[in-house]
């Protein structure tokens, strides 16, 4: 079975569009305290950060607003 590294390729897209989601990653992410998971987190956020942001700038939002939005919703995601 791949490393989440190795399935990092597998998830890259053209920017601005979500990807499939790659539950496997994500059940890694899960398992706190382990090296697996900081790395599937950061594939996460890696991954899904510019497609968010995409999003956020379509809905209207300056740049700069729409930067702090993105990281506000990471921040509170892994804060959960």
């Amino acid at each position: 079975m791949p490393t989440v590294l190795q399935q990092r390729g597998d998830l890259c897209t053209a920017k601005g569009q979500f990807t499939n989601t790659h539950w496997s990653v994500v059940l890694a992410a899960g398992q706190c305290g382990t090296a697996q998971s900081a790395q599937a987190l950061e594939v996460l956020c890696r991954t899904y950060w510019h497609p968010l942001y995409a999003y956020v700038r379509r809905r209207g939002y300056a740049e700069h607003d729409a930067q702090d939005l993105t990281q506000e919703f990471f921040a509170r995601l892994l804060e959960k």
